[in-house]
């Protein structure tokens, strides 16, 4: 090997083992620029360690439920899911995203009812997201069966198609249509449901060795806020990662508003999903967009224990995240294993300060956990979300405000930070813009799903109407 050869290979070394690539680093200062000053805290995930997540849209609009509230527009029942639609959008949306955002940005499958897609189709959607490197997740009511998730999970052959599926599954008693329980007036009515959805992926898992991660979505109303502790408790151990509220907003489908969804706070909303957690879930280490509209605690179950990752009033564990954002930037769980160690290993030399950080995490997180016998039985790691969307009126005032650059009143100020600071946005490559998801379900659904009721009319002679008022 002559000196020549010897610097390329020294030089694409040190691009493989670089934490984040000129890319990602251009991606998250350009995330961090658009924030809002009062979202640009010590705490503030965004521009750092994400760009955000994403979601699809006008994909495939079509539902087969009918859920009060929903979120799409009046339109969306009227267009027929067609697969190669589906494909090439989503091929195009993500391939944007993947241009101002940079690879390993967390994206859902979402539109309609992903179900409703052919599992061929369906895969081929998640392997487009894949292959523009993003991390994709179906979102999906979880009303099918063993032979769709096989269909999806592998291919024709029989050989699997991926090494692990991703679902957020909702299931609340705000949704009608169900087969086993069409019209829940109670949460407790779909515990068997959650289990069921639950057990599919761990057989999933067993026979053909796709391991899964699942989300678990509800929509809390006044009729169900006091029931949200229960589903928590219920359903903590049987195998879903994530537990996600989102309080109902008056967005989407005006038909299907009822009275009464701002008669409760954020704070009547978390207090219920501590009651179901069994403890205090701290928010404030890590910040996630706009407080206003995302709370996150990442931890897990010990038992039936749940133990945060990180204290909000421990001065020890807000000095360890500093040390980490200090050493480690961009998306750590992106690209092959071999690549992210060496990328993980090249920070710890240079920041070797996280090392102890690191320790003393652990040490206190074991300490609140109980100690070393209480660890016996491991760890399920589960994430308490809760998102509240804005109402549409809001949004579609605030989003006037931004597109046109003017000042807003003093009563929009709030919604236009929490748009500027939003954590989950569509691409629009047309226009060359990722729009919060607020906006996708106030302003542009409607106008995107009359486009595609004449592009993509739905067959009333073969197709069952999906609309239930």
């Amino acid at each position: 090997m002559n000196m020549a050869q010897f610097s390329a290979l020294l030089r694409r070394l040190d691009h493989a083992t670089r934490l984040v690539s000129p890319e990602v680093a251009t991606a998250l200062q350009r995330r961090w620029d658009e924030l809002p000053e009062v979202a640009r805290t010590p705490a503030q995930v965004l521009g750092r360690r994400s760009t955000g997540c994403e979601g699809t849209h006008g994909v495939f609009p079509q539902c087969n439920f009918g859920c009060r509230p929903c979120y799409h527009s009046t339109d969306a029942n009227r267009v027929r899911i067609d697969g190669p639609h589906t494909i090439d959008n989503v091929d195009d949306q993500m391939a944007f995203a993947r241009s101002v955002r940079g690879p390993g940005a967390y994206a859902q499958l979402i539109g309609g009812e992903v179900s409703l897609l052919d599992p061929d189709d369906h895969a081929a959607a998640l392997l487009a997201m894949s292959a523009n490197g993003r991390v994709p997740m179906s979102f999906s009511h979880g009303d099918f069966d063993d032979d769709y998730l096989r269909a999806l999970a592998l291919g024709p052959d029989g050989k699997r198609r991926f090494e692990q599926l991703s679902f957020a599954i909702h299931i609340d008693s705000t949704m009608q249509g169900r087969r086993s329980v069409p019209r829940p007036v109670s949460e407790a009515e779909l515990d068997g449901e959650r289990a069921r959805v639950a057990e599919m992926f761990q057989r999933l898992r067993r026979d053909h060795g796709i391991t899964s991660y699942l989300a678990h979505n509800m929509t809390v109303t006044p009729d169900n806020l006091d029931e949200v502790a229960g589903v928590i408790g219920r359903n903590r151990h049987i195998g879903y990662r994530m537990f996600s509220f989102q309080p109902a907003a008056y967005l989407g489908h005006e038909n299907r508003w009822q009275p009464g969804y701002r008669g409760f706070g954020d704070d009547d909303v978390w207090a219920r999903v501590e009651d179901g957690a069994g403890t205090r879930l701290p928010f404030r280490a890590l910040q996630f967009g706009d407080l206003r509209c995302n709370r996150v605690t990442w931890g897990g179950f010990v038992g039936d224990r749940y133990v945060p990752v990180l204290d909000d009033v421990d001065s020890r564990d807000l000095a360890a995240r500093d040390r980490f954002f200090e050493a480690f930037s961009g998306p750590l769980g992106h690209g092959p294993l071999l690549g992210r160690s060496l990328r993980i290993a090249r920070a710890v030399a240079s920041h070797p300060s996280v090392v102890p950080a690191a320790i003393g995490v652990a040490g206190r997180f074991l300490g609140r956990a109980g100690g070393l016998r209480a660890m016996g039985g491991g760890i399920h790691p589960t994430t308490f979300v809760m998102h509240r969307f804005i109402d549409a009126a809001d949004t579609a005032a605030a989003w006037n405000h931004l597109e046109r650059g003017t000042v807003p009143p003093e009563e929009l100020i709030g919604t236009v930070e929490r748009l500027q600071a939003c954590a989950y946005s569509m691409p629009h490559p047309e226009v060359g813009q990722m729009v919060p998801a607020c906006v996708q379900h106030a302003v542009l659904d409607p106008i995107e799903n009359a486009q595609l009721v004449e592009l993509l009319p739905r067959r009333k002679a073969t197709e069952p109407s999906a609309d239930r008022e």
